[in-house]
């Protein structure tokens, strides 16, 4: 027999030697690995969350146009780079003349449009009203004809309304799927032509657009809403020029689609000089608005993720390190239990290193059981949430091998102190012991 194969066999008894002291002392066992369990449950359990959530984000945003320009006063770009909180709220309101200069100087510019009630402040929130029937509290938007086009939606029923509409200030409303569905869906009711009231004032229904892309089919409410037209929706919810309040007038955001073939870097430089321009910045002066890409929220998300994660493990350590005093609490009485065997064992010829290693494998093998019952655990807690929510969960393979790497060098970490004074002992005195 090769050496290999020898100590192949001597690592395979004291696994089945480890798994038998679980076995029979199955009560200590499960109290010792408790900790472990909780820990590596944890860390899979919310990764398959965190990462299932990560994952159709990314599909949702990249479905709504990945060379889509937005302009906002400020938003989360500007908080993630440090900026004074208080700072930003010294920026000007974004207004629709704005809007209307990017679409008259941009070259690049394909499509633009103007959303009132959309970005940081007081956003407008009125249940719609349809007879006997309302909807939640929903976001009200004033747009232009284009917002359909530029969101690349697709209309379930009806139209979007006009520029002849929007100039002339209609009311009138495209509503979303969401406050289709609680209103006239439910009920076998055609939405197009009907009279329905948000807030006080009345407003026909011309469009409902169809369901928009949601992480992972969770619904997050992104088809309760409504979209009118601006310049009906200044008349009843106020100007985005007129300063009031912390947050200044209704908040409003602009967005851009650059035309095909054109660069979006050379359509953000062009939007921005004209931005800048409008507001009177000289060369020294920093940006007083952001601009936003799918990129650039994406990056924002990928270091809350990560912050997320990090603070993920950290908890979890602290589980994992009470399982792992637990450990070394067991597996030194386990040591003082059996000094005779140890005794035995080295009067035989049994040398130090292989009494260390088997008591380290014995850690090991106690802790991964606790990790393989976390891994089953977390799993089974995230799928359960996606059966019971359709909330999007994702297992990667690399959350099993770091709940079973954490576990396992949890238990060689702990369990060496034990393993050491075990191959410490002196034999004689060891076969004296009582």
């Amino acid at each position: 027999m090769t050496a290999v194969n020898i100590q192949f066999a001597l690592l395979k008894e004291t696994a089945e030697m480890a798994l038998s002291t679980l076995r029979g002392n199955k009560m200590r066992s499960a109290l010792t690995v408790l900790g472990v369990v909780i820990g590596v449950t944890s860390i899979v359990g919310m990764t398959s969350l965190i990462r299932g959530f990560d994952t159709s984000l990314r599909d949702s945003i990249n479905t709504l146009g990945p060379n889509t320009i937005y302009i906002e006063r400020f938003g989360g770009l500007s908080m993630s780079s440090g900026a004074s909180f208080q700072t930003l709220l010294r920026r000007p309101n974004l207004t629709v003349a704005d809007a209307q200069a990017i679409e008259r100087l941009s070259q690049t510019a394909k499509m633009v449009d103007i959303w009132l009630g959309a970005g940081p402040g007081p956003t407008p929130v009125e249940r719609i009203f349809y007879r006997g029937e309302r909807t939640r509290p929903s976001p009200i938007m004033g747009t232009t004809e284009k917002y359909v086009e530029i969101n690349f939606a697709k209309m379930f029923a009806g139209r979007s309304f006009t520029e002849q509409e929007l100039m002339r200030s209609r009311a009138v409303a495209v509503i979303g799927f969401g406050a289709y569905q609680g209103l006239f869906e439910k009920r076998g009711i055609d939405a197009i032509g009907k009279q329905v009231r948000i807030g006080a004032v009345e407003y026909t229904i011309l469009g409902v657009i169809g369901p928009r892309p949601s992480p992972g089919g969770f619904s997050l409410g992104q088809d309760d809403f409504a979209i009118i037209p601006y310049t009906t929706f200044r008349k009843q919810f106020g100007n985005e020029r007129v300063r009031s309040g912390p947050f200044g007038g209704i908040p409003a955001m602009i967005v851009v689609v650059p035309r095909e073939g054109a660069p979006r870097a050379d359509a953000m430089r062009e939007v921005e000089t004209i931005m800048r321009i409008r507001h009177g910045l000289t060369l020294d002066q920093p940006n007083d608005f952001d601009l936003v890409t799918s990129d650039a929220i994406l990056a924002v998300w990928d270091q809350i993720s990560a912050a997320i994660l990090l603070s993920l493990v950290v908890i979890s350590s602290i589980a994992l390190m009470v399982g792992g005093i637990g450990v070394m609490a067991i597996m030194t009485i386990s040591v003082t239990e059996r000094t005779r065997e140890i005794g035995v064992r080295k009067a035989i010829g049994a040398r130090r290193r292989e009494i260390l290693v088997q008591f380290l494998i014995e850690a090991a093998v106690l802790t991964s059981v606790g990790g393989v019952l976390g891994v089953l655990m977390g799993s089974a807690i995230g799928l359960s949430v996606n059966l019971i929510s359709g909330f999007p969960v994702s297992l990667p393979w690399w959350s099993f091998a770091l709940g079973l790497g954490f576990s396992a060098s949890i238990g060689i970490f702990f369990g060496m102190l034990p393993a050491w004074r075990a191959s410490r002992l002196d034999p004689i005195e060891a076969l004296r012991y009582e």
